[in-house]
């Protein structure tokens, strides 16, 4: 009788593509414009259009949301760290990362790879925020609060040293984005029917 090595059976996802993002810097622009092209060219895509800050946890469907997708498109934005629900996110995308059926990808939106590692300039104000309210608790679950610092810090250096993209505004407000292309094809994306090469509308954050 015949056996299957459990190596080669590959896991069936719902999504082929979460995005992770800050809806106030990119929802209406950058991702809005991602999302539709991701669409367009048959690529299952998961994204939040619900307005963000509903408590301080992810909820279970957004975390078997991100177990469920097979890449991960997270963008970093100037306030992508000042919100506790997108580093929760990150956390758990770090996590699913370092499993061989999961891929992540930063792009980095106006902000620097450095800025997101050391949660310097921008990053680092957004990130100051946060960690402020975080503070502003009893003492009795300070020790919860401080962990869930560290692993926000964690989680953005781990994402900031993965290979990603830098992308700009330019003047008249268009971003080029045939980065995609070369992004979908070397990873993989490309059995996903993707390869997208056009200039968008990306506004201004």
């Amino acid at each position: 009788m015949a056996s299957t090595s459990a190596s080669s059976i590959q896991r069936s996802f719902k999504y082929d593509v979460f995005l992770s993002f800050r809806g106030e810097d990119t929802r209406k622009n950058f991702v809005d414009h991602l999302y539709h092209a991701l669409h367009q060219k048959g690529i299952i895509t998961y994204k939040d259009d619900e307005k963000i800050e509903k408590g301080e946890k992810i909820g279970d469907q957004l975390i078997e949301s991100i177990e469920d997708s097979r890449f991960y498109i997270i963008v970093f934005s100037r306030n992508y760290a000042s919100s506790s629900w997108c580093l929760d996110e990150l956390v758990k995308i770090m996590e699913c990362q370092k499993m061989t059926e999961h891929t992540a990808y930063p792009i980095f939106y106006d902000v620097e790879p450095s800025e997101v590692r050391k949660q310097s300039g921008s990053v680092g104000e957004a990130f100051e925020q946060v960690t402020r309210k975080r503070k502003r608790t009893l003492e009795d679950v300070n020790l919860e609060k401080e962990n869930d610092v560290g692993r926000w810090k964690n989680a953005l250096k781990e994402a900031a040293d993965l290979a990603g993209m830098e992308l700009k505004n330019t003047f008249n407000g268009y971003s080029s984005l045939s980065f995609l292309s070369n992004l979908f094809l070397t990873s993989g994306l490309a059995a996903l029917r993707c390869g997208i090469s056009f200039d968008i509308y990306s506004g201004s954050i």
